[in-house]
């Protein structure tokens, strides 16, 4: 796996328009079980399915879409 040393965090909101204010995360925690769908850093959405609480999914992407997410509580790391 990759280095997990993130300087920030910032909660996300998911949305189907507005990518993150800061750019391309390094990672996603995910506070509360669910769906996210994730728009990567090359464009396309990867729905990771019944992620459970505490994971940190270690992926680069630029926004979360409020389409097909259900997951709650989620932080961009960065």
């Amino acid at each position: 796996m990759g280095n997990f040393n993130y300087a920030g965090a910032v909660a996300v909101t998911p949305s189907d328009v507005t990518s993150f204010a800061r750019g391309v995360c390094q990672g996603i925690y995910v506070g509360g079980a669910g769906a996210i769908a994730a728009v990567m850093e090359d464009g396309t959405v990867a729905t990771f399915s019944a992620v459970p609480v505490g994971t940190l999914l270690p992926i680069r992407a630029t926004r979360v879409n409020s389409t097909n997410t259900t997951a709650t509580l989620l932080l961009a790391l960065y």
